[in-house]
């Protein structure tokens, strides 16, 4: 059983006594396991198939239709009349998601001309393709996350490793990193971005490891301020002349004080990190076409004005994420604050 210090259990304390920040912990939680069970939630293959006494998984083996009687070697719609007449027909039964659609799936049974508005097989309403909203939402706000916790995770290390080397050692090592550090800030990251996806295809990684190379900047001031002050300290001497390595004296003496003042940046990498990626994909530079994506649906809603639950939506979401991670952020820096 893990047993927490009297300083982390009144630090969890304070975060559970923040009733905003533990709410909003719980609802991004929820959103999370929504978001990363999406094919178990819209899924346009069944997620159980009974037939002829056997089990199937569609959803997550590819069976073809002649599995079940049909002709045709190919995968079959399980959504058409005539695979569930095969199926159906011999006394089997499928078990579809609650929403039966994917993200890339195109429903041709509509009977208004797409986008068209919500309806009880569409709830969300369908974009300019005829695809469902929802599905892509639970989709592309997946993506958005894993994205944004991918990033603020390779930026914590660099920014923090960077920030904590020059506040320790100082001199020549501190002054080299700030020229570099100021060098590298005045690129612009945007047009970088822009002018790169001339040159190659843009992917999830791609994009991650562009953004990853200037995300870090933010923490390293502040990492290294506290090193400065956190060196010179009298039980940072006494543990220096105990004989403690650098590494030891950074990690379990200077680095605990340090994280305070860290935390508070990080819902901004996360929140930076999403809105980012939805501006990239809203003007084109960002993932692959016909990837789900909150900054994809902006983009059809501004050729879409006469569909005003696409701009709805896209606004609800993002205003959801990035509330959250804020809020979050909040508990968190109130529960590190030492003078809490």
């Amino acid at each position: 059983m893990l047993t927490l210090s009297p300083l982390n259990q009144r630090r969890l304390a304070r975060f559970k006594g923040h009733r905003r920040g533990l709410i909003s912990l719980w609802v991004f939680a929820a959103l999370c396991v929504i978001c990363l069970c999406g094919e178990l939630i819209a899924n346009d293959k069944p997620l159980l198939v009974h037939y002829h006494d056997s089990w199937y998984f569609p959803s997550l083996v590819d069976y073809d239709e002649t599995e079940f009687g049909g002709q045709l070697p190919f995968q079959p719609d399980y959504r058409s009349t005539y695979v569930r007449e095969l199926i159906e027909g011999q006394g089997g039964w499928m078990l579809f998601a609650p929403i039966p659609f994917s993200a890339d799936t195109i429903n041709y049974d509509l009977t208004q001309p797409s986008p068209s508005p919500p309806s009880r097989q569409n709830w969300l309403g369908t974009d300019e393709q005829a695809r469902d909203v929802l599905a892509r939402v639970i989709f592309g706000i997946r993506i958005s996350l894993l994205f944004a916790l991918l990033l603020t995770a390779i930026s914590a290390l660099i920014g923090i490793t960077a920030g904590a080397l020059q506040g320790y050692y100082g001199g020549w090592i501190d002054l080299l990193g700030q020229r570099m550090q100021e060098i590298w800030t005045g690129l612009p990251v945007l047009y970088l971005l822009i002018i790169l996806s001339g040159f190659v295809a843009p992917s999830f990684w791609w994009l991650l490891g562009i953004m990853a190379l200037f995300s870090w900047l933010a923490l390293v001031d502040v990492v290294r301020a506290e090193f400065l002050r956190g060196r010179n300290l009298e039980y940072v001497k006494a543990a220096r002349a105990l004989g403690l390595s650098d590494g030891e004296l950074m990690r379990r003496h200077i680095l605990p004080n340090a994280m305070t003042s860290t935390l508070t940046f990080l819902p901004f990498i996360l929140t930076g990190a999403i809105t980012t990626l939805t501006a990239l994909d809203f003007l084109g530079f960002g993932l692959p076409p016909g990837t789900a994506s909150i900054g994809e649906l902006i983009g059809q809603a501004k050729r879409n004005l006469q569909a005003p639950w696409l701009a709805l939506t896209a606004f609800c979401t993002l205003a959801l994420v990035l509330s959250l991670l804020v809020f979050i952020g909040e508990a968190c820096r109130d529960a590190f604050d030492p003078q809490g």
